[in-house]
């Protein structure tokens, strides 16, 4: 499940969040399609606190529901959240363990500008409103080193997919005895 997808979902054209949005913001946070312009509202509620919680405020608690149905429908041994507030919202409670894949903050920075061509400035005043790196990574039951190449990441990925698989059986092993 990704949280990114849910986040979308929820203010799609037509959806009670999108007109909250339109109606508390303005409509110069919709497109000439009535799509959200996602780049107007986040210079929008990155430059004034008090905005950003009242967006938080209006969409966790649906983006929250989005991803528990979808759990809720997974059929695979396990499933991954992948969601970049899992440990400052109330989305942790929904797991069983936390795996963080962490880069340091300037690929963090330097990824973020070159994948959403967004100022390294609004990258690091996005970062200020997250959870510290050292924090995110104590809270941690995984961790995957990102800072190299994709090739880099294979083993540690097959690794941690062997470990969740066998937690997952033992789960259910404990469930049905």
């Amino acid at each position: 499940m990704d949280a990114d997808i849910a986040a979308r979902k929820v203010v799609e054209p037509g959806t009670p969040a999108l007109a909250s949005i339109a109606e508390h913001f303005g409509s110069n946070t919709l497109q000439s399609d009535g799509a959200l312009d996602r780049a107007a509202l986040r210079k929008i509620v990155f430059d004034n606190e008090a905005e950003r919680l009242w967006l938080e405020q209006l969409l966790h608690p649906a983006i929250g529901e989005w991803i528990a149905n979808e759990l809720a429908s997974a059929s695979s041994p396990y499933a991954i959240l992948e969601s970049p507030l899992l440990l400052e919202t109330s989305q942790h409670k929904m797991i069983n363990r936390a795996l963080v894949v962490d880069v340091s903050e300037q690929t963090q920075i330097d990824r973020a500008s070159a994948r959403d061509n967004n100022a390294p400035e609004q990258i690091k005043a996005i970062m200020a409103t997250q959870m510290a790196r050292t924090l995110r990574i104590e809270r941690a039951d995984d961790i995957i080193d990102n800072n190299g190449t994709l090739d880099a990441l294979i083993e540690p990925v097959k690794s941690l997919h062997q470990k969740y698989l066998l937690l997952a059986a033992n789960k259910a092993a404990a469930e049905t005895s």
